[in-house]
């Protein structure tokens, strides 16, 4: 495969990734929402190296700005989730052994 047919079939496992992320975003798990906007960042990543290829300078645009959002995300439900963790290892300290 030559390599503008590698660039141009890139588009669909962005658009996979994509779809995988938001479905971890819209999670109620912490752990999965903070993995969601790390998959975002993929997506990100193949859409700007298709977009390149493409001369979708618009398109690139876009997601340098969601990169950064998404940047910010990954890196508060980080903390988020690690706080959470830290919280239920403390509620697990307290509760009694069954003996």
């Amino acid at each position: 495969m030559d390599a503008d047919r590698l660039l141009d079939a890139i588009q669909w496992p962005a658009m996979a990734v994509t779809l995988l992320a938001a479905w971890l975003v819209a999670s109620r798990s912490p752990r999965r929402r903070a993995h969601g906007f790390w998959w975002f960042i993929a997506s990100n990543i193949l859409w700007i190296t298709w977009g390149w290829h493409d001369g979708a300078w618009a398109l690139i645009a876009l997601q340098v700005g969601l990169f950064t959002l998404n940047v910010r995300g990954a890196l508060k439900n980080e903390k988020e989730t690690e706080k959470q963790e830290e919280k239920s290892a403390s509620r697990n300290d307290k509760q009694p052994e069954n003996a």
